[in-house]
């Protein structure tokens, strides 16, 4: 009986263990895809012109295609960081991308 209690606690440990890593993964993306370094926290910058009006905005990600797998595949992109030089890659698919 205390087998089965501890094979239930360690399955339990090990489901919750990988949606916490897939919920931090999917938060990651969120933040790169919204200009925002998930690890130093850097944000776009963004500067304000009176004379012309304007609004400039500094990007902190830069994004790069590394594969395009056509219409109904995924993309692999990678993101870098200007400020710190972190460079993650991550598979998205790309469905927008079609032109039928």
């Amino acid at each position: 009986m205390q087998t089965l209690i501890f094979l239930l606690l360690i399955f339990l440990i090990v489901i919750f263990s990988i949606l916490l890593y897939y919920k931090n993964k999917h938060s990651s993306v969120d933040k790169l895809n919204k200009g925002i370094c998930p690890t130093c926290g850097a944000k776009p910058k963004t500067f304000y012109d009176e004379r012309t009006k304007s609004t400039f905005t500094v990007p902190v990600i830069k994004t790069r295609i590394l594969k395009n797998h056509g219409c109904s595949g995924v993309s692999d992109i990678e993101y870098t960081c200007t400020s710190c030089g972190t460079k993650e890659v991550y598979s998205q698919s790309s469905l927008s991308n079609c032109s039928v």
